[in-house]
C-alpha cells in the first residue's frame, strides 16, 4: 500500500514537472527549480542539509543547493520521483513516512498555491487525520515563536495548543489548512481566526511561524 509520503512525493514531482523550472512558489525567493533542488539536497546531501539547523553550515547548504539548482531540471524531477539512495535513512519506510509526509504536503501546496487559479484541495479523511496527528505532536515546536497565544482547532472540535500566552487566537480549519498556517503560509491558508483584532493581525503577519 502506498504511504502518504510516497503519494505526496509523486504529486509534488508531477506538479513541479508541469509548472516548469521558473514558476513561482510560496517559498520566498524560490522558483520551482530552487524548491526541487532543496528537496533533492535534503534527501541526498545530509552533509549540506544540516545547514538548515546548524548556522555554521548554512553557507555550505546554500552553495550546494545552488549547484543542484543549476542541474538539468528534468534530472531533479527524476531524483525526487525515485527517492533517496538505498543507504539514506529516508529510504526506510518508517523514516520516510515520519519525516516526509508533512514536508512533501507543504511543498506540494507551495507549488499549487503560488498559481493564480489555485483552489483548495480536498483531502481524504485518513490523510487529514494523519496531518492532524503530526500537528498535535509538533504544535509547540511550530508555534513556539508565535507573537500571541495560539490554539489550533479542527471543525470537529479537536484542539491543540501551539503557543501559550495572552491574548489568545484560535485558528480553526481542516488539518491541511492548519498545517499550512503553522508552517508560515498564513496568506493562503483557509483558516478562521478568532481573537482580539490586534492579536489576529499580529499572528496573520508573523514571519516566524514554522521550523
Amino acid at each position: 500500500m502506498s504511504t502518504h509520503a510516497k503519494r505526496e512525493r509523486l504529486l509534488l514531482a508531477d506538479l513541479l514537472e508541469a509548472a516548469g523550472p521558473d514558476a513561482p512558489t510560496l517559498c520566498a525567493g524560490w522558483l520551482t527549480r530552487d524548491l526541487a533542488a532543496h528537496v533533492v539536497v535534503r534527501e541526498r546531501r545530509p552533509d549540506a542539509a544540516a545547514g538548515t539547523v546548524v548556522p555554521a553550515l548554512k553557507a555550505r547548504l546554500e552553495r550546494v543547493q545552488a549547484e543542484f539548482a543549476d542541474k538539468p531540471y528534468e534530472e531533479l524531477i527524476a531524483l525526487i520521483r525515485t527517492g533517496p539512495p538505498a543507504l539514506s535513512p529516508f529510504s526506510l519506510k518508517q523514516v520516510d513516512e515520519g519525516a516526509n509526509t508533512v514536508e512533501f504536503y507543504v511543498h506540494t501546496e507551495d507549488v499549487r498555491r503560488a498559481q493564480p487559479d489555485w483552489s483548495p484541495r480536498e483531502l481524504d479523511p485518513v490523510f487529514s487525520d494523519a496531518l492532524w496527528s503530526r500537528l498535535e505532536k509538533g504544535a509547540r515546536l511550530l508555534g513556539r515563536k508565535a507573537p500571541v497565544g495560539l490554539v489550533l482547532r479542527r471543525p470537529n472540535g479537536q484542539t491543540a495548543v501551539a503557543h501559550r500566552g495572552t491574548p489568545v487566537v484560535t485558528a480553526t480549519g481542516e488539518p491541511g489548512e492548519l498545517t499550512m498556517f503553522v508552517f508560515g503560509r498564513q496568506d493562503t491558508a483557509k483558516v478562521q481566526l478568532e481573537g482580539e483584532p490586534e492579536a489576529v493581525t499580529r499572528l496573520r503577519d508573523a514571519k516566524q511561524l514554522g521550523l
